[in-house]
């Protein structure tokens, strides 16, 4: 995945150039991703694999416009993301990436299909017809009875196929997931991943995962390796 000539974004579907991030933690500077390239093209499913602390999440967000670099550049379907303003940006977080985080991040007041309709609606798709996409989603991901559900009212797995139908709501070209099954046994992660896998492929949707996880790693066509914020040659 990392090319010794550098990143191309015209011919990836995101791309990271020579990217490096750090946080500052009380009086420390603790560096995150060191000069790190990385490009995906349309339609591939990517595992990023690496211990706490490797920078999965962290390349998420910026691949996601979630963050933002210290130093390098983030590129989407040949546009550099510094240079789109405020409101371009939140378009793309909003309409071209689907998010799918480990902690299902459900608005608790709103039903399940309030929630799975609430990116169609910020994207000013009409009520009628996000609903009817929003229960078209919950029906796929097996909720349908679950639709007027609270997320208190669902289990783990239920909540996290409810993040997925959101995810998918707005019909991105990009699914960046963050340890998808992190916080779920082993048995519903394995159903959670199925669900994943076959709603990305059907829509040829690119996907990456972070996982730390082996067996999640292992459904992936492509393994990147992240080890002290470097892709590790493979």
């Amino acid at each position: 995945m990392s090319d010794p000539a550098g990143p191309d974004p015209n011919n990836a579907l995101v791309a990271a150039r020579r990217v490096a991030k750090s946080y500052r933690m009380g009086e420390r500077t603790v560096s995150v991703l060191r000069d790190l390239d990385f490009q995906i093209a349309p339609g591939e499913f990517v595992a990023l694999q690496g211990a706490s602390g490797a920078g999965k999440s962290t390349l998420l967000h910026l691949l996601g416009g979630l963050d933002s670099t210290d130093a390098g550049e983030i590129w989407f379907n040949g546009q550099n993301l510094a240079r789109f303003t405020p409101a371009e940006l939140a378009h793309f977080r909003n309409v071209r990436v689907g998010f799918v985080f480990q902690a299902f991040h459900l608005i608790p007041e709103l039903s399940a299909l309030e929630n799975v309709c609430l990116p169609a609606r910020i994207a000013r798709m009409s009520a009628h017809k996000a609903m009817a996409r929003g229960r078209e989603l919950l029906d796929r991901v097996g909720l349908r009875e679950r639709a007027e559900h609270r997320p208190y009212e669902l289990s783990g797995g239920e909540r996290q196929r409810v993040a997925l139908a959101r995810a998918l709501v707005n019909r991105p070209d990009l699914v960046l997931a963050d340890e998808p099954t992190g916080n779920l046994d082993s048995h519903t992660g394995a159903e959670i991943m199925d669900l994943l896998c076959s709603l990305v492929a059907e829509r040829k949707t690119t996907l990456i995962i972070a996982t730390h996880d082996a067996n999640v790693a292992a459904r992936a066509p492509k393994v990147v390796r992240l080890a002290d914020g470097r892709i590790q040659p493979s």
